[in-house]
């Protein structure tokens, strides 16, 4: 798994959020995304790598500013009763 980390201006509400959300849900296979306004950040976590060109030009359709991109290898936080 990938977590990949996307600096993007101009978001002022959760439906710009939401805007970015759904225009990188359409153009990738993506287990999870989420941006938050006040951040000013996009974390997607996919499968595979993403296009860092196809992902700035995704994300730069939809009308907002396309900062540094970054990606790093995820894994899931367990939960654990007892530590361990």
């Amino acid at each position: 798994m990938i977590k990949t980390t996307v600096q993007v201006g101009g978001m002022s509400c959760g439906m710009c959020e939401n805007h970015v959300n759904e225009a990188v849900r359409k153009a990738f296979a993506v287990r999870k995304v989420t941006s938050s306004r006040k951040k000013g950040l996009t974390e997607i976590v996919s499968a595979e790598p993403l296009n860092p060109d196809t992902l700035r030009a995704v994300i730069a359709e939809t009308g907002y500013t396309v900062g540094d991109i970054r990606s790093v290898p995820y894994e899931k936080k367990g939960f654990r009763l007892f530590g361990g």
